[in-house]
């Protein structure tokens, strides 16, 4: 029997209200997933609109197309760091408006066969697109330690960075590590077992697939990305769920504003409200800041 997906887009009114102010305008979602916000988004847009969804996720376009049954939506695979390419292969080259939504698409989270989850045992994979040569048992496996303290350190905060990293390095010289189980159980061996919500193997399954992904290369580039896109008066939405890249986000968007020819809408961060979050625990986490173009 195929799942049955589900996805709630996070705080998509009050995007809605920032980003979408041209009724038949060209919109561009950078991480479409699985389409909640584009399908929002066409429903207060009119006849004329068109949203460009970007995805590196083969299965979520397919999935996104599907359910949006849209055809003001066109589907690009691709990252939305070439959304300046892609825009221009059909001759467009600014856009009203743009979101970045920068979590994970919850059935990525919860199909054991992607490997992005703690809960089941599955494949350590973790790639956003199966083709990428890159995967996460290819990190964990062929990596030396100093690469692999890094990462858990700079993309994880995990302060046992170097004990895991010893431990993996010591691990694989007998068998080589392949599934989520395996590794969460060498995360217990040296931490512990899980003490209250968040398991101890969470930081490294978080540094894993930053890694593996490129993601913050790709974050680095959405304030570049914007001046290549965004038409003057157009705005930009983006929603991060951790403080490394809401820093990033902010930092750039600091850096547009001080070039000149860029406001803030929000200078503060905006969160859900106690109602969503209570709707969607995977809201809790998000913060969202907004950009014009002037």
């Amino acid at each position: 029997m195929t799942p049955v997906w589900t996805h709630i887009p996070i705080m998509a009114p009050e995007i809605a209200d920032f980003i979408l102010r041209a009724e038949n305008g060209v919109y561009v979602d950078g991480t479409l997933g699985l389409g909640g916000h584009t399908r929002y988004f066409l429903n207060k847009l009119g006849p004329q609109a068109r949203i460009f969804g970007f995805d590196k996720d083969r299965n979520a376009l397919q999935m996104a197309t599907e359910r949006v049954a849209d055809a003001r939506l066109t589907a690009c695979h691709a990252s939305y760091a070439q959304a300046a390419h892609v825009l221009a292969e059909y001759g467009l080259t600014q856009v009203d408006g743009a979101l970045f939504d920068l979590g994970l698409s919850s059935y990525q989270l919860d199909d054991p066969s992607r490997g992005f989850s703690i809960l089941a045992d599955g494949p350590l994979d973790m790639r956003f697109d199966t083709t990428a040569p890159l995967s996460a048992a290819d990190v964990v496996n062929t990596w030396g330690i100093t690469e692999l303290t890094r990462i858990f350190t700079q993309y994880g905060e995990e302060p046992r960075a170097a004990q895991l990293a010893h431990a993996i390095l010591t691990a694989r010289r007998d068998v080589k590590i392949t599934t989520t189980g395996q590794l969460k159980k060498l995360v217990e061996q040296v931490a512990g077992p899980q003490h209250g919500r968040i398991h101890p193997a969470t930081r490294m399954f978080q540094a894993l697939r930053i890694a593996c992904n490129g993601e913050f290369e790709q974050v680095a580039q959405i304030p570049a990305v914007l001046t290549q896109i965004l038409k003057p008066g157009g705005r930009a939405a983006v929603l991060t769920f951790h403080s490394l890249e809401d820093r990033m986000i902010k930092n750039g968007f600091k850096a547009l504003c001080a070039q000149g020819g860029w406001k803030l809408v929000n200078k503060h961060t905006l969160t859900p409200s106690y109602e969503e979050i209570r709707q969607n625990r995977r809201a809790r986490s998000a913060k969202l800041r907004v950009i014009e173009r002037v």
